[in-house]
């Protein structure tokens, strides 16, 4: 038994080292930014909620990208919101770009995001169409480095977001989570073929999604990156990741902050994909380090030394990768990595537990509403639109 759980740590840790030499490899196909791309015309829909962390440099970060033919709708679902005041001041700034915002809601499903976005899909005049969320930061080349990725079995191309900026501890612990831990498996499974999209950041072609039903078909699911990469792989299409993610400014969080978006991540993977949800629970370092210490405990070998060797080469690698990717990296980055991996497998636990969540002030349910398309094809979108 011993010889098979230290076998079983073994072949973690390998996994654990592989999976990051796959990302940083990724890192060298990323496109360089002299290079060009096919200028076609694009639409960039910003839905907005509430106020984020950094939302001005968040959202203004969206008129320094570099591409000649680009149009961008901001969406919000009320005048109310505090982060109108903001877009507008915006577009008072840049008053030359060919941006508006609309405000409205289609109550196409029970997802918020999705139902703000409706509008900017219908008012969008270009085949291409993205949604970003309001609080990813996007580079001056984001589309040169999107579009790059589109070939002739793409459906939909995604990527996910890195935290960036952390204010306290427990953002500390997200930015462990989101970079070196979902990231690298999302960039991973990209590489063999299994990619996934990851809703900060969806491309489309209409020409593509509006046979399959158009913006409805993202309703089929509680979260519409997972009802989008449904549709795309029904259709023969592949999902496509950009080679490298954006950052998300994460500002300051509390537990309960992270905990909640998490926990809201956790069910809505368990519900849209029971089979791949469940081996989740190998990864992180909780299974590995315990499986070794009992390995040495039934061995008869003082665990503390060998113990702190496994953490070191386990952990460094992690602070490696992302030193060399440019991810975020400070002295508090090896505790957050270990309270990571204290808090991955009961986050995987409780991903199984009853009842729904509440995000951004609205109830939802992690199951699949099987009105979902009724109601979308249904709605009826009646925005307003202030233009520049």
């Amino acid at each position: 038994m011993a010889y098979f759980l230290l076998l079983f740590s073994a072949i973690m840790l390998a996994v654990h080292l592989v999976t990051q030499i796959i990302v940083l490899r990724r890192k060298s196909s990323q496109i360089s930014s002299d290079e060009t791309a096919t200028a076609e015309a694009v639409t960039i829909v910003r839905p907005i909620s509430q106020i984020e962390p950094h939302i001005w440099q968040t959202l203004e970060s969206t008129f320094d990208i570099d591409w000649p033919n680009l149009a961008i709708v901001f969406c919000a679902a009320r005048e109310s919101d505090p982060a109108v005041a903001i877009v507008r001041e915006l577009l008072d700034r840049h008053p030359d770009a060919q941006a508006q915002l609309l405000l409205g809601e289609a109550r196409i499903s029970d997802n918020p995001k999705l139902n703000n976005c409706v509008k900017g899909w219908t008012a969008a005049r270009t085949d291409v169409v993205t949604f970003v969320d309001s609080n990813v930061l996007l580079p001056r080349d984001y589309l040169k480095v999107m579009m790059a990725c589109w070939d002739e079995e793409t459906g939909m191309i995604s990527v996910p977001a890195v935290g960036s900026v952390p204010g306290s501890f427990w953002a500390e612990t997200e930015c462990a989570i989101l970079n070196t831990h979902q990231a690298r498996w999302q960039l991973v499974a990209d590489t063999f073929g299994m990619g996934f999209a990851q809703g900060k950041n969806l491309m489309f072609r209409k020409s593509v999604l509006d046979p399959l039903g158009g913006i409805a078909v993202l309703a089929r699911e509680p979260a519409e990156d997972a009802a989008a990469t449904k549709a795309i792989r029904q259709a023969g299409l592949v999902v496509r990741l950009a080679p490298m993610p954006f950052p998300q400014p994460l500002g300051s969080k509390t537990f309960r902050q992270v905990w909640n978006r998490h926990l809201r991540w956790a069910k809505l993977r368990r519900a849209t994909f029971p089979l791949q949800y469940l081996p989740e629970f190998l990864t992180g370092s909780a299974l590995p380090f315990t499986a070794f210490a009992s390995a040495l405990y039934l061995l008869g070998i003082d665990m503390l030394v060998p113990a702190l060797v496994l953490a070191a080469v386990w952990f460094g690698s992690e602070l490696v990768t992302a030193r060399k990717l440019g991810w975020h990296v400070s002295p508090w980055t090896p505790v957050s990595l270990a309270a990571r991996d204290l808090l991955l497998p009961v986050l995987w636990i409780a991903g199984f537990s009853p009842g729904g969540f509440e995000w951004q002030g609205h109830a939802m349910s992690a199951q699949r509403s099987h009105d979902g398309m009724a109601k979308a094809e249904q709605a009826t979108d009646t925005a307003t639109t202030v233009t520049t």
